[in-house]
């Protein structure tokens, strides 16, 4: 059976769920991936309403989509993050608070903590999200890291999200971290410490992207074969990167994107440089079954437009793994 197509509504937050769910459905959609922003899936309501998830499952239904996680990308990232000014954009009233760090780190904390509660009354196993990370800015190193500061900094993500995975074990659900530039793992390398800081509990794993490694130089198909026990949500989104030099380089030039002088940029699917054939091959033998879900996301397109053909791409890329060898005829 093909594996449903989904679409992560994060980017459509400007819609009402109704007005998404009735386009998705007509675009050909499965299901949806809820944003915990926008009034998509909002924690305090599932939480304080216990009517709240059967009346996302109906309004889906209505529409003949199905739910398999939720995300809480803008909440996760804070929990970790050195605080500042920016996040005073991606995060609610609530959790912003007087903006004293601090205190914007505890109440990310908490709100992740009831994200997974939440998601557990909605009956999905999966909240897919950012943790931040407070060594971003020591990428690149000069003046010269010490060795220490990168140890302190996955020492303080395994402190500040053990106790969030602990609730996530009470619940039953896990975590799938977006491997992503700015995030405690941002390649093969970091997503591999990343879960040894964490004693490598199975509440930790990975929303695979391969938009997010390919431009970077990142083996993305190897991702897959080297954590394939880790992949607990898949996300498909292509992404542009020049074969020849440009006049800014993998770290963007400050240049917004959609802007001709990048090396790189996020395109529909099927539009960029990833081979999403070796991806679903790669999933066929991990024997990956959930959702296959569109974060779509291209500056120079029409979104109606991407999503509607982003959802057919996928469709035609997928396919079941072969049951026989293909010349078991000739054997005896």
């Amino acid at each position: 059976m093909a594996r449903p197509v989904t679409l992560f509504t994060g980017q459509w937050a400007d819609l009402t769920l109704e007005e998404l769910a009735e386009k998705a459905s007509g675009w050909g959609y499965d299901g949806l991936e809820l944003a915990c922003w926008g009034d998509h899936f909002e924690v305090d309501k599932a939480l304080a309403d216990d009517n709240y998830c059967q009346g996302r499952h109906d309004l889906l239904a209505k529409y003949g989509l199905k739910v398999w996680s939720i995300s809480n990308h803008l909440v996760g990232q804070a929990v970790c993050d050195n605080i500042d000014s920016r996040h005073q954009g991606i995060l609610s009233e609530a959790i912003w608070g007087e903006g004293d760090p601090a205190g914007v780190q505890e109440r990310a904390a908490e709100e992740m903590k009831n994200t997974a509660r939440a998601a557990a009354k909605l009956g999905v196993s999966v909240v897919n999200g950012f943790t931040g990370s407070s060594i971003w800015h020591l990428l690149y190193s000069f003046p010269p890291n010490d060795p220490g500061q990168i140890d302190a900094g996955f020492e303080d993500f395994a402190n500040r999200w053990n106790p969030i995975f602990d609730i996530f074990d009470e619940v039953g659900v896990k975590f799938g971290l977006e491997v992503h530039p700015t995030e405690i793992a941002f390649d093969i390398v970091t997503a591999e410490r990343a879960i040894e800081a964490v004693n490598g509990r199975e509440a930790f794993g990975f929303n695979y992207d391969p938009s997010h490694l390919g431009y970077q130089g990142v083996d993305y198909v190897a991702f897959l074969e080297r954590l394939s026990d880790r992949i607990y949500h898949v996300h498909m989104k292509d992404v542009w990167w020049a074969d020849t030099p440009r006049l800014s380089g993998v770290f963007g030039g400050h240049l917004n994107f959609g802007d001709a002088r990048r090396n790189w940029d996020f395109r529909s699917i099927g539009r960029g440089n990833i081979n999403f054939e070796e991806i679903i091959r790669a999933l066929n033998t991990m024997e990956y079954d959930g959702p296959l879900s569109i974060e779509w996301e291209d500056s120079g397109m029409d979104r109606e437009h991407g999503a509607r053909e982003s959802c057919s791409a996928v469709k035609g890329y997928d396919f079941e793994p072969s049951a026989v060898a293909f010349d078991a005829a000739f054997e005896e």
